[in-house]
This record gives structure tokens, C-alpha cells and sequence, in this order.
């Protein structure tokens, strides 16, 4: 996989942390600089652990699941990008709009770890791929990092506008990945 993917797998896995980045933002009174620091730091570590700890698993069944990796890589991409969209469509578009003026850590922890399940499952499929994990994971948490802060500022200014589409751009860009790697792999595309 290269850089490009991976930025475009970054941006699709920090999607998630997008929209509850946003509502977060929406629910400050001003844009508070130190909690919006701890938002987009919960998110990028937590997206860049799993995958980790999914890279690490995959290493484990590598030898068993390589002749069809290019095939897991494609149903698990996609099913988590399509989950995304499903959500992004189907799910009530709005967040709680009472504003709070302090950060409820228990809250972010549980967000954090809800919101990186999917990277979970992609680090599986980074250990088939015989990608740069150090690379990968430094990548989706740098990227979750500067989206999620980015997320609270716009959620602080516009609102809650743009909470769908970022879901529904995660689920289009992890379905696209997918398709280039069983695509790829099976020789129909050649990049």
C-alpha cells in the first residue's frame, strides 16, 4: 500500500472521529483551545492503537489467510465502509445541541474506543498487506489528530451541517480501497 492509500485510508478511518468532533465542537459555548487539543489527542491515539493491536493479530493467522488476504482486505474495507454510509444516511443527523462547558473524560474515552473499532479491523488487513505499520498507524493518528481538531473548530463555528458527509466520504473512501486492493490483486487495475 502506498502513501497515498494510506493518507486516504487515514482520512476514511478518521471520519468517525470527524462527526463526533464536530457535535463536540457544536456543544461549546466559545471554542475552548485546551479541550479540543484533548479531543483530537484521544481520537488520534486511540486510531492509531488499534490498528496496532489489529496489525498484530493479523501477523498471528498470516499464514493461514495470506492466499486470500487480497479477499478479506475487500469484504472488511467494505463492510466497514459501508456500515459508515448506512449510518451516515439512516442515523438522526443532529447532536445534542446543549452546550457544556466541561469535557467529560469518561465520555471521550468511550467515544475514542467506539469510534476506532473499524481501525481495529483494518490493522488486520494492513498485516496481509505487508504494509509499514509504523508508517500506517503514524499516518491515521497524525491525520485523526489534525481532523478531529479542525472538526471541533468548524463544529464550534457552523454546526452540525457537515456530520453526514464526512461519514458518508469515510464509507466511500474505505469502499474504494478495498475494491483497488481485490482489484490490484487479481490483475484487472495495474496501480
Amino acid at each position: 500500500m502506498g502513501i497515498i492509500e494510506l493518507l486516504m485510508l487515514s482520512v476514511g478511518l478518521a471520519m468517525d472521529a470527524f462527526a463526533v468532533s464536530l457535535c463536540k465542537g457544536l456543544r461549546m459555548r466559545r471554542i475552548n483551545w485546551a479541550q479540543g487539543t484533548l479531543i483530537a489527542f484521544s481520537f488520534g491515539v486511540f486510531q492509531a492503537g488499534m490498528p496496532l493491536i489489529g496489525w498484530s493479530l493479523g501477523h498471528q493467522f498470516e499464514r493461514f489467510i495470506a492466499p486470500v488476504d487480497h479477499w478479506i482486505a475487500f469484504i472488511l474495507l467494505g463492510v466497514i465502509g459501508a456500515k459508515m454510509l448506512y449510518d451516515s444516511i439512516t442515523e438522526d443527523p443532529t447532536c445534542p445541541v446543549e452546550t457544556v462547558e466541561r469535557l467529560n473524560l469518561k465520555e471521550l474515552l468511550l467515544l475514542s474506543i467506539a469510534t476506532s473499532i473499524d481501525a481495529l479491523v483494518v490493522g488486520i488487513t494492513l498485516a496481509f498487506l505487508n504494509t509499514n505499520i509504523i508508517l500506517s498507524i503514524s499516518l491515521i493518528g497524525i491525520v485523526t489528530f489534525i481532523l478531529s481538531l479542525l472538526a471541533v473548530i468548524i463544529g464550534n463555528h457552523f454546526g452540525n451541517r457537515l456530520q453526514s458527509k464526512a461519514g458518508i466520504l469515510g464509507g466511500i473512501v474505505l469502499i474504494l480501497i478495498g475494491g483497488k486492493i481485490l482489484f490490484s490483486h487479481l490483475g484487472i487495475i495495474g496501480f
